[in-house]
């Protein structure tokens, strides 16, 4: 217990928790801007490994992480689009496209892995981690003054350039949704789109907005999995963090802030995981900690909730 101890409070243990929490804020972003327009988009975990694929491939074949990136993003923006049309042009439940998409992030993610690099099946898990070098990764950044102050600059400096650029796009989309007429018009779509449509806003011109954005956001999750993270492509490499995600925009209340810190407690929840695995703890009763947690966390959050929503009721 006391190397338990020891270890969580070590620099390592608080920068592990930025370093797992980010993806998951990508994705939490990505929800929280579909939840403000009115919907919801349960296909992040298949954006997010469509994105780790093809961003990984196009790394290693262009031999440049910059190419790699810039496709991860098209790669989750081109595939909201394609949900939203089928969402919106077809009139098909969002709902049922996002559980299209997940299962294909799947299984044909490992299909088109197959047809691209011909790896066979057996080697799969091993060769797709191997396509990505430490020089095709996102850079990791050293802050020069931070990363001299003891303890502190263990913790925060020396990441990787998205998960900086993780908390920069939740401050940047927290202003997006409440200081731009975007971010209004988002917001009025979402609360009443008949409203919205009488003033000349056009409804699914926004909707399309807010699932491209999902995309964008989940791009980037999926280019830090595949290029930073794990320095490489595996078949359910992203597990379950599109889901986490979900559950962290609502214990958010589906505000930035909010799903900042709810991203950072299940990152929190993974890396301790992580640190019971590494003293012994049998792999099996440590990997069911991150998702423990969550469901203990969403039952505090609903009961929180459904106490507050009472409060009014009585007072009337």
């Amino acid at each position: 217990m006391s190397n338990l101890l020891s270890n969580m409070l070590s620099p390592g243990f608080f920068f592990s928790i930025f370093r797992i929490s980010a993806p998951i804020l990508y994705a939490t972003l990505a929800a929280i801007v579909v939840e403000k327009a009115g919907f919801a988009n349960i296909g992040l975990e298949g954006l997010m490994m469509f994105s780790a694929l093809f961003g990984s491939l196009a790394s290693y074949y262009s031999q440049s992480w910059l190419v790699g990136f810039l496709v991860a993003l098209l790669v989750g923006v081109g595939m909201s689009l394609l949900m939203g049309f089928f969402a919106f042009q077809l009139e098909t439940d969002i709902i049922l496209v996002g559980i299209a998409v997940n299962l294909m992030g799947s299984g044909g993610t490992l299909f088109l892995c197959k047809i691209i690099t011909d790896i066979t099946e057996g080697k799969a898990m091993a060769s797709t981690t191997g396509l990505i070098t430490s020089k095709l990764c996102i850079p990791n950044i050293n802050i020069p003054v931070i990363r001299s102050i003891p303890f502190i600059g263990r913790v925060l400096s020396g990441h990787s350039l998205l998960t900086y650029t993780a908390f920069l796009m939740c401050i940047l989309t927290s202003i997006m949704l409440y200081r731009t007429s975007l971010g209004l018009n988002i917001r009025a779509v979402g609360e009443n789109a008949n409203a919205a449509a009488s003033v000349g806003v056009s409804v699914l011109k926004i909707k399309y907005i807010a699932i491209a954005f999902s995309g964008l956001m989940s791009g980037f999750g999926g280019a830090f999995m595949s290029m930073s993270y794990a320095q490489g492509w595996s078949q359910d490499m992203v597990a379950g963090r599109g889901f986490i995600a979900l559950a962290a925009q609502a214990m958010g209340g589906g505000e930035c802030l909010g799903g900042m810190f709810s991203s950072l407690l299940f990152g929190f929840a993974q890396a301790l995981g992580i640190k019971f695995s590494s003293v012994g703890l049998d792999s099996n009763l440590a990997s069911p900690i991150p998702y423990a947690i969550t469901i203990i966390s969403l039952a505090i959050f609903g009961f929180v909730r459904i106490s507050r929503a009472k409060k009014p009721k009585v007072a009337a």
